[in-house]
């Protein structure tokens, strides 16, 4: 495991004292100062909710000291308008306002409605086609598509060259709260109208198509090595590195739902991603 600086082991010790300070951190002028730090650092990409860590189980470490940071920001900012003009009306928090950037920073916001929550890291070759929103404390990696009406929700770590294409939603960790960030890893396909939510972790090379959904409960049939694969009270789902996943759905085997020929959804791995399967990813390099 990476050995924490001193300066992350004394912001980390002042975020958590004034965490559990509760109302009273409000009035505390290091409380700020430390939010302050936690924000920069998160935007810098310096720190991060949940970090790569070969000794842990998943291959990912959670850093839950991040999210209570953040959450003190919420709780001692306090309302203001943000508005450009009268036209347009925003109310946030002043400890949250909306990130902007230069032309020298390599990131492509096409015009159109998208957003970039402060607290959040967009590295640099980065394209966000209108309206895309990146919450708070998510960390979206080099050469990622996040394309329109995708959602990257608090917290969520996004690989290196992932598309999230048309309407994909990535689950956050703040609403609501769960344990562990939905983690993306590199060169994912993330299909239109998908779903990952609850702490899943997706292997780099995956492929998931349009339409799927992934939870913490939802079973995945691995029909390639006729395996489930489900979270447990320890591990969240994780979607094997270049398994392609599609929606599908299994039989009800008893009772009511059987007499009725019903079934349930459940994703399939219906293979693992091979030259073919990258051919048909070639477009998202005509597109940058």
């Amino acid at each position: 495991m990476t050995t924490e600086s001193s300066e992350r082991v004394d912001l980390k010790s002042r975020i958590e004292r004034h965490f559990a300070a509760g109302a009273s951190a409000v009035a505390d002028d290091d409380a700020m100062s430390a939010f302050s730090e936690l924000r920069s650092a998160l935007e810098a990409g310096t720190l991060r909710s949940a970090e790569p860590d070969a000794e842990e189980p998943t291959g990912w470490r959670v850093n839950a000291w991040v999210k209570r940071g953040i959450l003190l920001g919420f709780r001692i900012g306090v309302l203001t308008s943000m508005s450009s003009d009268k036209a347009l009306c925003f109310i946030d928090k002043t400890t949250y306002p909306a990130r902007t950037f230069s032309p020298e920073e390599g990131i492509r916001i096409v015009p159109g409605g998208s957003s970039v929550r402060s607290g959040a890291f967009v590295a640099r070759g980065v394209v966000m086609m209108p309206p895309a929103y990146v919450n708070v404390g998510a960390y979206v990696d080099q050469g990622t598509m996040v394309d329109s009406h995708a959602l990257v929700g608090s917290c969520a770590q996004i690989g290196k060259r992932v598309h999230l294409s048309a309407a994909a939603q990535i689950g956050g960790v703040l609403e609501p709260i769960n344990a562990s960030p939905v983690i993306i890893e590199d060169d994912v396909l993330v299909g239109g109208n998908t779903g990952v939510y609850e702490g899943t972790i997706v292997r780099r090379r995956a492929v998931l198509a349009a339409g799927t959904m992934l939870t913490r409960g939802t079973p995945v049939y691995d029909i390639v090595h006729g395996t489930i694969l489900k979270a447990t009270a320890e591990t969240p789902l994780i979607i094997p590195e270049g398994a392609v996943v599609v929606p599908g759905s299994r039989a009800i085997p008893s009772g009511y739902g059987w007499q009725m020929g019903l079934s349930v959804y459940t994703p399939v791995i219906v293979k693992y991603r091979d030259e073919k399967t990258d051919l048909s990813t070639t477009l998202e390099d005509l597109l940058r």
